[in-house]
């Protein structure tokens, strides 16, 4: 019984490999399915996002035979060729697959060094394991460790603390100048992913406002109807900006859009309460002059990458010490394994006593009924039970010390407690 992880990420292949091989919500139960059922797993679930796809299952079988088995498997499902799957691949076997599963839920794995993103579609990995009946007992235990480990390197490290994003990081210098966020308005200029990142960021800290301006109206209100924010054309800032305590502007303008002398109104309107002010686009959105204003707290995008920068170095120190709580999961993971794994033999081994204790007991019953001298019959019994509980060690023992084997012999020794010492 092995464990397996075997799979293709944003290291090992382009986007336009990855998505010929990704599993849809819509598939995943069938894929599932047919990966206990074709390919014999025991238990087996997939892990499929943008970045990655991910095949965990626990089979009797050796990595030579898993490899081609898999291939010839993902080639079929996706109608992908063989060639494209089998270079991009790559392969974890027992405590690496182990180790590469709590990896990837900490977010060690992942393009941006500590996202957590990746605990939650883990998560979800797991539920529909769980749904399609294709998670037993082994990979139960498996994702719960590895749920556990995530959570510690979470709450014992600060992999997931520092902003590393350009997003997330203007929305928490926000939060350093204003404190909490609850009560601040925001204007957010442009549609473009960055922005729509800066929007999810500033509703999860549920700011009391946000209102998107952009060149096409229609384009923006997809995004403001997910954060419920309000839309305006840009036309509309110069009357709109006096409202807002965070202005986050990131267009494709080859002009500025926000001038000193807009905001010198803006500000006159507010009673100089402050503006936090954070310019994403190159070229600028907003003059550079709009700085020199005392009331204005102005962050363009270098200043961004220098915090970025900082904090990568940050998760990066902190990587290694959650690099160090996933060794530790994984070992004790593989040490339940080993428990479970020597517990089946002590069952096996104890049934199979007790099945040929059973088998002699009845053959006595049986000839005793027949009235067969009793003490021939306990002689007879005692005799052929002794030389079954024998006839393996014995084996053994012969075997190892025939083939030259000595720690296996002395190992032998030790278990059956025998002494060889010369009486």
């Amino acid at each position: 019984m092995s464990i397996f992880a075997v799979g293709i990420n944003h290291k090992t292949a382009p986007v336009s490999v990855r998505e010929k091989v990704a599993f849809t919500p819509d598939n995943l139960t069938h894929a599932l399915q047919q990966m206990v059922d074709q390919l014999n797993c025991q238990e087996a679930a997939i892990l499929s996002t943008c970045n990655r796809t991910e095949l965990y299952f626990v089979q009797d079988r050796t990595v030579d035979q898993v490899q081609q088995q898999i291939v010839d498997w993902l080639q079929r499902y996706h109608q992908v060729p063989a060639h494209l799957i089998a270079s991009s691949l790559y392969w974890h076997h027992d405590r690496k697959a182990v180790n590469h599963m709590m990896r990837v839920a900490c977010g060690l794995d992942s393009l941006v060094l500590g996202e957590p993103q990746i605990l939650g579609q883990m998560k979800q990995a797991y539920s529909q394991a769980k749904a399609a009946g294709s998670m037993q007992m082994i990979m139960e235990r498996l994702f719960q460790r590895t749920f556990g480990v995530a959570k510690e390197v979470r709450t014992e490290t600060d992999i997931g603390t520092s902003a590393v994003s350009v997003a997330f990081a203007a929305v928490n210098l926000a939060k350093h100048i204003f404190g909490q966020l609850q009560k601040s308005k925001v204007l957010l200029i442009g549609a473009g992913e960055t922005i729509e990142l800066v929007a999810r960021h500033l509703h999860d800290n549920q700011v009391s406002k946000i209102t998107v301006a952009n060149r096409t109206v229609a384009r923006a209100e997809a995004m403001a109807k997910e954060v419920g924010a309000d839309v305006i054309t840009l036309a509309q800032i110069p009357e709109q900006i006096s409202d807002a305590d965070i202005v986050i502007s990131s267009t494709g303008s080859t002009l500025p859009i926000i001038g000193k002398g807009m905001i010198e109104k803006a500000l006159a309107k507010r009673r100089h309460r402050p503006i936090f002010m954070v310019d994403i686009a190159v070229p600028r959105d907003i003059e550079e002059q709009v700085g020199e204003l005392e009331d204005v707290f102005l962050y363009t995008v270098d200043d961004l990458q220098g915090i970025i920068a900082k904090n990568m170095e940050n998760r990066r120190k902190a990587a290694e010490d959650a690099e160090h709580i996933v060794s530790d999961g994984a070992d004790q993971f593989m040490s339940w394994l080993r428990g479970l794994n020597t517990q089946n033999a002590v069952v096996a081994y104890r049934q199979q006593c007790l099945s040929k204790r059973d088998e002699l007991l009845q053959k006595a019953s049986a000839q005793l009924a027949n009235n067969k001298n009793p003490d021939a019959v306990m002689a007879e019994l005692a005799t052929k039970l002794t030389n079954h509980l024998m006839h393996a060690p014995t084996r053994a023992i012969q075997q190892a010390a025939q083939g030259g084997e000595l720690d296996k012999l002395i190992y032998l020794q030790d278990v059956f407690d025998l002494d060889t010492k010369d009486n």
